[in-house]
């Protein structure tokens, strides 16, 4: 069966946005190419500084996202509103496509997905591959919810939470996506978590992910917002989202924190960070920490005057 792949071209700093208005309009599957820390990822993952020369070749300067649309599904009815939501984005961009064979799709990033370590005790591992370690293996595909471990947005989460959990704690995941930062933070030792998603597709695949990791007995995953699905205090609270949803957050989050608590908002782009920090104080938090990745910001905050 022939698909029909739609490629978006974007600038690497809205390969975010392009990726989340992708998965917004199309149900197909999500394949994104992006090699500006390639040698770095190589080392990291496999230990070699060995890369075939066509992958050095990429441009590392952009990233180009793959969506695919099902043979009975019809691309004139799809494209125009890739290009109003693009155009209303206000970010620069090319959109082509192309006939790509089913099984094609399905096998072409395999290729470059590979297990991955993540701070000190965690190990990112896709489905399709053995990995031999001691450290805490979390099992997760690239699919159609957002976070696999590969964007620096989720890894500064994850590493966050390596650093953070001790054990017994009670997590919420705002915008849970894949639901892998609550899957973490179970498998690192938290006792339950709780993790909601606007996306009812986002909410059926944390669960679906959850069961693969053997945590679902302990991890409740809810389609809502925060004003209607949070109950109780938190230890942990993590929003791996956009600036603009964590500082519309901000202000109820206080009041879910128990005593100790830290609330790890990432997803900032770096040029909104002070932006972020100023409207987290405003709201009763206190910035405990910020980390910064290839443009990409995670800040750690407790209640202010604790």
């Amino acid at each position: 069966m022939e698909w029909t792949d739609i490629q978006i071209t974007v600038p690497q700093q809205y390969a975010e946005t392009a990726e989340a208005i992708a998965t917004m309009v199309s149900n197909g599957g999500i394949y994104i190419e992006d090699y500006r820390d390639l040698e770095q990822q190589a080392w990291e993952i496999a230990h070699v500084d060995l890369i075939e020369q066509e992958l050095l070749d990429k441009p590392r300067d952009i990233v180009i996202v793959h969506m695919y649309l099902a043979p009975d599904e019809n691309p004139a009815e799809i494209l125009p509103l890739f290009r109003e939501r693009l155009e209303s984005s206000g970010i620069p961009y090319t959109l082509t496509t192309s006939g790509v064979e089913q099984e094609d799709w399905q096998n072409a990033w395999k290729k470059y997905y590979h297990a991955m370590e993540i701070g000190r005790r965690l190990a990112i591992v896709p489905g399709w591959e053995t990995y031999d370690t001691d450290r805490i293996v979390i099992t997760m595909d690239p699919g159609m919810a957002f976070g696999t471990g590969t964007h620096e947005t989720t890894s500064l989460c994850l590493e966050t939470l390596d650093s953070l959990v001790q054990g017994g704690e009670r997590m919420l995941d705002i915008g849970t996506g894949s639901g892998i930062l609550a899957i973490a933070a179970l498998k690192l030792g938290a006792a339950s978590a709780e993790g909601v998603d606007i996306d009812p597709m986002c909410v059926r695949t944390a669960g679906e992910n959850a069961e693969r990791n053997g945590v679902q007995d302990r991890f409740r995953v809810l389609v809502g917002d925060l004003s209607d699905k949070a109950t109780g205090v938190y230890n942990i609270i993590t929003a791996n989202i956009v600036a603009s949803a964590i500082l519309s957050l901000a202000p109820h989050l206080p009041a879910l924190m128990a005593p100790g608590a830290r609330f790890i908002a990432s997803g900032i782009i770096d040029t909104r960070r002070q932006e972020v920090l100023d409207g987290l104080c405003a709201a009763g938090l206190e910035p405990v920490d910020v980390l910064e990745k290839r443009g990409w910001v995670c800040i750690v905050c407790k209640k202010a005057g604790e």
